[in-house]
């Protein structure tokens, strides 16, 4: 028992394991700033143009009918639409964040590769000679 609770212990404080922590930690935080983004704004905008904040009254009924639910009260077989172009609208906002987060990331990645490194003077072999020749001068 004391093995295993060793080994968990190893594997929870690995860097990989934290890092995936935070990494979804953040994603959540994104996730709730994108739906904010999407709600207050974007749908406001669709809202402002055909006069609802959302489509999820957009359904096509392909039949009447069909059953009752709980409270008895009928219900339609409808496909909803408007519930599907809300989900893609976030989807696609969700990827353009992504996508704008990683580019600006692989830029950052790339500047910092194509600066120059530091000059690390000469190597041994260069001072080893350097010293040689000295010596061969007196």
């Amino acid at each position: 028992m004391r093995s295993f609770l060793k080994e968990f212990k190893e594997f929870i404080a690995t860097g990989n394991m934290i890092e995936l922590a935070v990494a979804v930690i953040l994603g959540a935080a994104v996730s709730a700033v994108i739906k904010a983004f999407t709600d207050g704004i974007v749908m406001q905008v669709v809202a402002a143009i055909f006069g609802k904040p959302n489509f999820d009254d957009v359904t096509i009924t392909l039949r009447h009918n069909v059953g009752k639910d709980a409270e008895g009260k009928a219900v339609d077989a409808t496909l909803k639409i408007g519930t599907f172009i809300n989900t893609l609208i976030s989807l696609v906002l969700t990827g353009l964040v992504l996508f704008l987060l990683i580019k600006g990331y692989n830029r950052m990645k790339r500047k910092a590769a194509e600066e120059p490194a530091t000059d690390p003077g000469p190597s041994e072999i260069e001072l080893l000679t350097e010293i040689r020749d000295a010596l061969r001068q007196r």
